[in-house]
């Protein structure tokens, strides 16, 4: 999830001292690919939304395209931004909404694989506190969980709450709480009444019978109902420059990445857990794959940008930051479809 206030805070000093990875072997598409070196920035690897880019690396796909990444994991989708406009990073793995922010200030990034259709956020309420619970006004005047000010599941709480005419400044408290841990320590303890946030925690509490889920995006239905449509969520993004100069790089991370997400479709729990890091399964396997099972209808299958979902999401975006945002950005710059259709087509995903 991303903060608006700390990507625009964060500056290009954080870069300052980082190197930008080697030369890159400008390719095209049908000829043999050269070895690239790239760095790449992601949030948290760990989260749902990015698994596709851990599968596409333990199954070998990168190497396989001739692609030796770097990663850079960074703190937030602000701090990844920043190591690829300074040039320190060349692709970047974060919310498609970053990329129309990137865009609204005068960047030109644009997405080159969608990995999420779907955001994957959860609005679950307190069986105990809120078994009452018939719609959003209820939650006036309770304590609602978020993991951060400004990011997707506050957006997606206050967005159902003003649905209802309730105003989230005076009528709700949100309290910040990123760390699941925490999170579902306060939530049992009845310290908050309701939680935005993903998975696996929200399947956790739900499995514990102490959390009803009241709005879900892991699935295209859920989403719509949220949204309006499709809202496009993790993927990967590079300068519109890169994407020029560098066609064959950007298409060898479109193949390998839409091979994992074709993996994604069809793996069961004996696939996912010889590939997938055990330090992501957090102690809990059955867990994890009670959560990858809900998931596996938010990644898109071939990496392609759904339909009205760059509308979907920059309509989001202009209701909260800047209502002039739509009139500014090029949407149709904001994403290509050029590379991702080209390893759908070899790959039949």
């Amino acid at each position: 999830m991303w903060s608006r206030r700390a990507w625009l805070a964060s500056g290009s000093a954080l870069a300052g001292g980082l190197l930008a990875a080697g030369a890159f072997g400008q390719v095209l598409p049908d000829e043999p690919r050269q070895r690239a070196r790239l760095v790449l920035a992601v949030e948290d690897r760990r989260a749902f939304c990015y698994l596709p880019l851990t599968v596409a690396e333990r199954l070998g796909h990168f190497s396989a395209q001739g692609l030796d990444i770097q990663w850079r994991e960074m703190a937030d989708p602000g701090q990844a931004s920043q190591l690829v406009l300074s040039g320190a990073a060349q692709v970047m793995s974060v919310p498609f909404s970053a990329a129309i922010a990137l865009n609204a200030r005068g960047h030109r990034v644009q997405s080159i694989v969608v990995q999420g259709r779907a955001p994957q956020l959860v609005l679950g309420v307190s069986v105990r506190t809120l078994g009452h619970f018939r719609d959003w006004r209820d939650l006036r005047g309770k304590r609602i969980a978020i993991p951060a000010v400004g990011s997707g599941p506050h957006r997606m709480t206050r967005l159902l709450l003003a649905r209802a005419g309730v105003h989230t400044a005076q009528e709700v408290q949100f309290v910040a709480l990123p760390d699941h841990g925490e999170a579902a320590r306060a939530f049992r303890a009845g310290q908050v009444d309701a939680l935005c946030h993903t998975d696996p925690l929200m399947t956790q509490l739900e499995q514990e019978g102490v959390l009803r889920v009241v709005a879900d995006t892991r699935t295209r239905r859920g989403s719509d109902e949220v949204f309006g449509g499709p809202l496009p969520a993790g993927c990967l993004c590079v300068t519109e420059d890169f994407a020029r100069t560098h066609p064959g790089v950007c298409q060898a991370l479109a193949d390998a990445m839409v091979l994992a997400l074709k993996w994604l479709q069809t793996a069961g729990p004996s696939d996912v857990i010889k590939v997938v890091p055990e330090s992501y399964f957090r102690g809990d396997r059955a867990l994890y794959l009670a959560a990858f099972a809900r998931a596996r209808e938010a990644w898109t299958p071939d990496g392609l940008m759904p339909e009205r979902g760059p509308l979907v999401a920059a309509r989001l975006q202009a209701q909260f930051d800047d209502s002039g945002l739509l009139q500014r950005v090029p949407l149709d710059r904001t994403y290509t479809n050029e590379f991702a259709r080209r390893a759908k087509q070899r790959f039949r995903a």
